[in-house]
């Protein structure tokens, strides 16, 4: 979450705490190519702007939404081409992993909610959730 904007230049440091994220995690997008780093005038510090701020945004919301960094890369090329088709593509390929996601865990909250009610009505022996997990 941004927490306020950036001044047209501000430091590494301010661009991560604006964006909410540490110094190293700006460097890693930098090495990863997602996030350009400045140039450096001579007996100075990189500066960092709105733009910045706005692309560092950009990628911790797309990894909120499940994308990885390979494929927020290539949303961000996408960007400069306007290729809608592909931009949905891998929208609908993440909707349909997160789908997967909600069955496999619905699958296992049923389950332990069955082991829990298996454990509450019968007192004797060894508990149901206890043996469901013990690979004896």
């Amino acid at each position: 979450m941004v927490r306020n904007q950036a001044k047209n230049s501000d430091t590494i440091g301010g661009l991560a705490r604006t964006a909410g994220v540490g110094v190293e995690t700006v460097r890693y997008y930098q090495r990863r190519g997602l996030l350009s780093e400045p140039a450096r005038p001579p007996g100075e510090v990189r500066r960092y702007g709105d733009d910045d701020v706005r692309r560092l945004t950009f990628i911790r919301s797309a990894q909120a939404a499940g994308f990885t960094l390979n494929e927020i890369g290539e949303l961000i090329a996408l960007d400069e081409s306007d290729d809608r088709a592909r931009v949905r593509e891998l929208a609908e390929a993440r909707v349909a992993a997160i789908d997967g996601k909600i069955a496999e865990l619905r699958q296992a909250r049923d389950a332990l909610a069955g082991l829990a009610g298996d454990c509450a009505s019968n007192r004797k022996g060894p508990c149901p959730i206890l043996k469901a997990f013990d690979p004896k």
